[in-house]
């Protein structure tokens, strides 16, 4: 199947709610609709700059968002601010974005052709409280509290961004990442942090959700 007609192929409520399903996501009819227009613009966007390896749109829906969501249920429906590094195409962090309406987004993307894509997203789903930083990371000085939460799904060098980390997040902050499984014994092993045992993410041979804290705040990790 070519490109063109992948994005002349509209994905209907029952494929979106299909691929979602493993992931333990029941999306309304108004995130689903949020989740089409997504993939419409992913694709256009997709034939000019390289987004995406996935070009089926089930299978955008499965691996990018499903992915992304599995998250959910660790971040507080309203008033809680994250910070998604090494945005992307915009996952995690404008997929939890759909599910959590309440959150207070901060996308961090060093490329400028990534970030005008993700706005071109946000204006499109008219989503709120989401600003898109044309930045890297290690470049942001982050104020105490920056976040309550930081994600990563496509980032290496976890030890500097764990060293970012400490300084941006919130007494009882956490970090969420996606990560395969020979990274896990690695970062579980980081020194000044503690984890939550890794979960596996479904419909994945060997990637899991790992979310941990600095030592500092409570003495054990909310799950």
């Amino acid at each position: 199947m070519t490109m063109t007609r992948e994005i002349d192929q509209e994905l209907s409520k029952a494929q979106v709610a299909v691929a979602l399903a493993p992931y333990g996501i029941q999306p309304s009819d108004e995130q689903i609709g949020k989740i089409q227009a997504y993939v419409r613009l992913l694709l256009k966007w997709n034939r000019h700059m390289s987004l995406t390896a996935i070009t089926n749109p089930v299978e955008i829906v499965g691996r990018h968002f499903g992915e992304s969501m599995f998250a959910a249920n660790e971040i507080p429906v309203e008033n809680c601010r994250l910070a998604d590094v090494g945005s992307g195409a915009g996952f995690p962090g404008l997929a939890l974005k759909i599910t959590r309406p309440g959150l207070h987004l901060s996308l961090i993307e060093s490329s400028k052709k990534k970030c005008a894509f993700l706005s071109e997203v946000v204006r499109t789903l008219d989503l709120s409280s989401v600003e898109v930083l044309t930045t890297r990371f290690e470049d942001i000085r982050p104020e105490e509290g920056f976040a309550d939460f930081v994600t990563a799904r496509a980032v290496g060098g976890f030890s500097d961004l764990l060293q970012w980390s400490k300084p941006a997040l919130t007494k009882r902050g956490h970090v969420l990442l996606w990560v395969g499984g020979e990274d896990v014994t690695r970062i579980s092993n980081t020194e000044g942090w503690i984890w939550n045992p890794p979960t596996h993410i479904p419909e994945s041979q060997r990637r899991f959700l790992l979310m941990g804290r600095c030592i500092g705040g409570a003495e054990k990790v909310a799950h």
